[in-house]
């Protein structure tokens, strides 16, 4: 149930003092949806959510994604989120859960690329098994990614980086592109 699934998001958050997303209004779409948002928090990171079964499977990249193949990054698996997260930018005001300024830096589709003995597996299995690809179609980012869980005991570290394909470039995309798909404006904008 999806409400069981946010339960770890809500303990997290007041929402008299927030502008998050209280619940998932929003409805699963045909072509599951994702959104890399740059959020400028204690530290500035990127977070990656992937639309699975209902809510938003979320990874914080400290580094943010790459669009160079040799480059692999750190994520961190977080909470579940809402789907009405998809869209969310704004700040969270100072003293609540993840304060700080967030702006959409990428969002598109993607698609589950991930087989097991040459069937296709679902999603939800795939990262209950460790080893998640999938294809985007973003603004910034396209192409083949994959997210892979270190297999270290008690961590929950994962890998996350831009498997070889056509799209492979070497440039800095952060840098190129650091505005927001949504306004066009930089989380300095908003902060």
């Amino acid at each position: 149930m999806v409400e069981d699934k946010l339960s770890k998001y809500k303990e997290k958050r007041d929402f008299e003092k927030t502008p998050e997303p209280f619940t998932s209004q929003g409805s699963s779409s045909a072509k599951p949806r994702f959104v890399i948002q740059k959020h400028d928090a204690s530290r500035l990171h990127y977070d990656l959510r992937l639309e699975v079964d209902g809510v938003l499977k979320s990874w914080a990249v400290p580094k943010g994604p790459s669009i160079d193949y040799t480059q692999k990054r750190l994520a961190i698996p977080t909470e579940d989120h809402p789907l009405d997260y998809i869209d969310f930018e704004g700040t969270i005001p100072q003293g609540n859960y993840g304060a700080g300024t967030v702006i959409v830096w990428d969002t598109g589709t993607y698609r589950n690329l991930k087989e097991k003995e040459g069937q296709k597996i679902t999603m939800e299995q795939a990262i209950e098994e460790g080893h998640v690809e999938f294809y985007l179609e973003g603004e910034k980012l396209k192409g083949a990614y994959a997210l892979i869980h270190t297999g270290q005991k008690g961590r929950k570290f994962w890998l996350f980086f831009k498997m070889k394909d056509l799209h492979h470039e070497t440039s800095d995309i952060l840098k190129e592109r650091p505005e927001s798909v949504l306004t066009g404006r930089l989380i300095e904008d908003l902060e």
